[in-house]
């Protein structure tokens, strides 16, 4: 037997979709069959798939929460709430001033708090419940220096996941996606070349950086029923992780190396 994954009548939310890892998503929902609605700051280039983008600030609740009613408005309902707008410019923890802290905290926190308060009232009083999901980082779980504010943020959405996850069972589902180095068309002005995009690469045991609709598959198995008794659950989506660095002056370290760029 056969399985397939039909996302067909679900009305899926992606916050930050219209770029980068949100497009993935986005792109893996409309393979399943599902409607999706996405929002940012910035409206994406015309012609920018089916997706139906609203232009909302995430940091402000009442913008989330007059998006989010335009669409049960307009859908009747809302079956997955997708929390991946965020990220962060690399700024030393002292060159940064309060104001940059307090943005990257609304961004990548509170916005996700805002989107979830919006969606659950919808989700907790539909016959079938609903999923949210939040998109996390390796950097919730190790040093992030240069972006440390960022990785706090993306703990602290990883603790609120585990949280609602209890107080919103059985009805609503929430689980967090935790990113490891995603290929972007960003990538380079973060990495720098592609020379330097490869060297990265290879700390990775996988040797490769992922693509966005890798995370995209990740978030509709998380979405769809076969993770019907998921929740409460981080799942690593980072090729391995990163190789330990005490490897590299390990005599027999060499046959632990994965040679050749996997798929």
């Amino acid at each position: 037997m056969s399985l397939r994954i039909d996302m067909s009548g679900k009305v899926v939310l992606v916050t930050g979709g219209a770029r980068g890892v949100g497009a993935g998503i986005v792109e893996m929902f409309l393979r399943a069959g599902a409607q999706v609605e996405i929002c940012g700051r910035t409206a994406p280039p015309p012609g920018g798939g089916a997706a139906r983008f609203s232009q909302v600030d995430v940091r402000d609740a009442d913008q989330v929460a007059r998006w989010v009613g335009d669409v049960v408005d307009r859908h009747g309902r809302i079956d997955v709430a997708v929390n991946n707008a965020g990220g962060a410019p690399f700024v030393g923890f002292v060159d940064a001033s309060a104001n940059f802290h307090r943005r990257i905290t609304e961004l990548n926190f509170l916005g996700p708090v805002h989107v979830c308060g919006a969606v659950h009232p919808v989700m907790n009083a539909q016959d079938d419940g609903g999923v949210v999901l939040n998109i996390t980082s390796i950097s919730a779980r190790r040093p992030s220096p240069g972006t440390a504010v960022y990785g706090a943020a993306k703990a602290a959405l990883e603790s609120l996941t585990t949280s609602l996850a209890v107080e919103w069972a059985p009805r609503v589902r929430v689980n967090a996606v935790s990113c490891g180095l995603v290929a972007t068309p960003g990538s380079e002005d973060h990495y720098g070349d592609a020379e330097q995009v490869a060297r990265v690469a290879a700390t990775i045991p996988r040797g490769v950086l992922a693509r966005p609709e890798e995370i995209g598959s990740a978030c509709v198995l998380l979405a769809s029923p076969l993770a019907s008794h998921v929740t409460g659950a981080v799942l690593n989506v980072d090729g391995g992780g990163e190789w330990p660095a005490f490897l590299q002056h390990t005599p027999n370290s060499a046959s632990l190396r994965v040679p050749t760029r996997q798929r």
